[in-house]
């Protein structure tokens, strides 16, 4: 669970001051450091978390220590009736909704002929099934206009051998992506897609960052931080005229010529 520290940026310096946002997967990883990097520049943040609560409920009370607004919000992204659920939730919590960032993700390593099509499903069925889901729900409470951030990958352009399904997820909410990033601005709603790299997360923990930093140009791997501030630029007004693209944070590696 751990002990959390929060205090909201000086007020000339947020940049989501009376936002209201919702953050899928954010107890861990990215997803935490964007919920607290949301909340520090002004915006309520539901937090969502699947399961055990603990985590999430220790970052909400933090958040509201220090000044801000935060809810918690359990639901499976993958499921139809917990996210029409969980985004009714915070938009009951907040008075409305203008702000998703779609973190939640999950990989598995398989080779394609061991791979099991339980596997197959599952990641697809959170990265892709689970970012539609979201993406729709939020477009149909957003009356007033908005903001959506999906957290894709590096691996929406870049192979990955004995992860097919996960680069095959995130090339799919590449093009997701943008389709309803053209679709959805008429109304107001910007969608676009913060990508990264090699990021220092509970997910990668058993991965040899020495031999992954060989592949990156800026030389190390990135902190959660440096993709929550990346998103939270991206949904401010500051970006208002980002629409429909992909902001690469991954240290130059997707310019690596051997990388796969």
């Amino acid at each position: 669970m751990g002990d959390f520290e929060f205090s909201l940026y000086p007020q000339d310096a947020r940049l989501l001051t009376n936002r209201r946002a919702i953050v899928t997967g954010a107890d861990s990883g990215i997803g935490q450091s964007t919920a607290f990097e949301l909340a520090a520049h002004g915006a309520a943040v539901a937090i969502n978390h699947v399961g055990d609560d603990s985590t999430a409920r220790a970052m909400a009370e933090a958040i509201e220590a220090g000044g801000g607004k935060a809810v918690t919000v359990q639901m499976d992204v993958s499921q139809e009736a917990d996210v029409q659920r969980g985004f009714a939730e915070a938009k009951d919590a907040f008075g409305g909704l203008d702000l998703l960032v779609n973190n939640a993700g999950l990989e598995e390593p398989y080779e394609l002929v061991d791979m099991p099509l339980e596997s197959w499903e599952k990641v697809l069925g959170v990265n892709l099934t689970g970012a539609f889901l979201c993406c729709r729900e939020a477009a149909r409470l957003m009356d007033g206009g908005g903001s959506i951030v999906v957290n894709t990958s590096v691996h929406e352009v870049m192979p990955w051998m004995r992860y097919s399904h996960y680069a095959a997820s995130k090339g799919g909410l590449k093009l997701f992506v943008q389709s309803i990033a053209k679709e959805l601005a008429p109304r107001g709603i910007r969608v676009c897609s913060v990508a990264p790299g090699a990021i220092d997360t509970p997910i990668n923990a058993g991965v040899d960052q020495s031999v992954t930093r060989d592949e990156i140009p800026w030389g190390r791997w990135g902190q959660p931080i440096e993709i929550a501030r990346a998103i939270a630029w991206l949904a401010s007004d500051q970006a208002e005229y980002v629409v429909g693209t992909t902001l690469f944070v991954d240290g130059g590696m997707t310019l690596y010529p051997g990388a796969d």
